[in-house]
């Protein structure tokens, strides 16, 4: 399986979210416009879902993941991620996708490159693909540090 290079940035066509790609789609567009409705649209409403992420820890069921996203979206910092090199892997209820987000956190007058591996799970439920599993890491050393630092603002 050769990984695709042509990023996903959200602002691709969604049409009615009946493939794993779209529904990819749908996650980034959501992100990258703050836009938490179409957030809890993409995740599956379940206490089985879960995310691991490189600020977060691992945050369980949809109450949990839905605050990190509020924080996000809502907080003083702009975000932004587009995923590439990705593969995805489907059966007819599940399909996984893996590969890598690069983008951006800018917060006053600083700027960080993002660059993170990425690992998102979906399910299909009533006939549309929801997201139930997200795992993200920073796999620089420095980067992550730094990143953490901005994000919390502990130096």
């Amino acid at each position: 399986m050769i990984p695709v290079q042509q990023a996903i940035t959200g602002k691709e066509d969604q049409r009615q979210l009946s493939s794993p790609y779209q529904a990819l789609v749908q996650f980034y567009c959501a992100f990258n416009s703050g836009d938490l409705r179409m957030m809890s649209e993409n995740w599956l409403q379940s206490a089985d879902i879960a995310m691991d992420n490189p600020l977060g820890g691992i945050k369980r069921g949809w109450a949990e993941i839905e605050a990190v996203y509020r924080r996000i979206f809502n907080g003083p910092a702009e975000v932004y991620v587009e995923y590439y090199d990705y593969t995805i892997h489907e059966t007819a209820e599940m399909f996984y996708a893996v590969g890598r987000e690069r983008g951006y956190f800018r917060l006053g007058g600083e700027e960080i490159t993002l660059a993170i591996r990425t690992s998102r799970i979906f399910r299909k439920n009533d006939g549309h693909w929801r997201q139930v599993h997200h795992h993200g890491s920073i796999e620089d050393p420095e980067l992550l540090a730094k990143y953490q630092a901005a994000v919390t603002g502990k130096k």
